[in-house]
């Protein structure tokens, strides 16, 4: 096989297909997108694309793999910015209003994904689930060492808020998202410590005679 495709190197043409997949399917959606688009859109052939990419599905992946990769990196950098564990906690929320406010915000790239993969089976419904668990066990932990408790409750509001900014970012003005999720968080940062987890509503309710 030669070391050239269309337009330069294997790798490179790898690049331009998941970088082409990674715009459209962000920006589109996943099923609504098929490989001629993507094939076309960056300057390659359906033999190229099967050369570095076994079919959409493997394509699909490694789009969420790099994003995984990249919320890492920015949440990782977050937690080395120094100060107090609550400190890395409004720096971690900061990364997501960075997000909203982007120009090109569609919503969470792993929302929207697992919104058209529904099958808990799937690969892709999978690997959604295990980048949120990922996230989920990181505030956690930064939230534990900022002295929220119980921490796993905190770490489940953090999220949640966050899910929350991410859908309604894309559909209203972000900066007020983004103030509002700040306030949200900050609100989890100085809320008392619970020594016995909150029952649902209505769990503890008697029956009315």
């Amino acid at each position: 096989m030669s070391a050239r495709t269309e337009g330069g190197s294997t790798s490179e043409a790898r690049a331009r297909l998941l970088d082409t997949a990674t715009r459209i399917f962000y920006a589109e959606g996943i099923h609504s997108v098929g490989v001629d688009r993507i094939t076309a859109e960056a300057k390659v052939t359906r033999a190229t694309l099967y050369r570095h990419f076994k079919g959409k599905e493997e394509l699909i992946l490694a789009y969420l793999q790099q994003a995984d990769h990249g919320m890492r990196a920015q949440v990782e950098a977050a937690l080395t910015e120094g100060g107090t564990p609550a400190d890395r906690v409004r720096a971690v929320a900061r990364t997501i209003t960075g997000g909203i406010q982007y120009s090109g915000f569609r919503g969470c790239a792993f929302l929207n994904a697992v919104a058209e993969f529904p099958d808990p089976e799937h690969p892709v419904h999978r690997a959604v689930l295990a980048h949120r668990q990922w996230f989920l066990e990181t505030v956690t932990d930064v939230l534990a060492q900022a002295g929220c408790a119980p921490a796993d409750a905190a770490g489940r509001h953090f999220v949640m808020l966050r899910d929350g900014a991410m859908a309604a970012g894309c559909l209203f003005d972000p900066a007020l998202i983004s103030e509002t999720f700040l306030e949200g968080v900050e609100g989890l940062l100085t809320a008392p410590a619970r020594t016995t987890p909150m029952a649902p509503s209505g769990a503890a309710r008697a029956p009315q005679e």
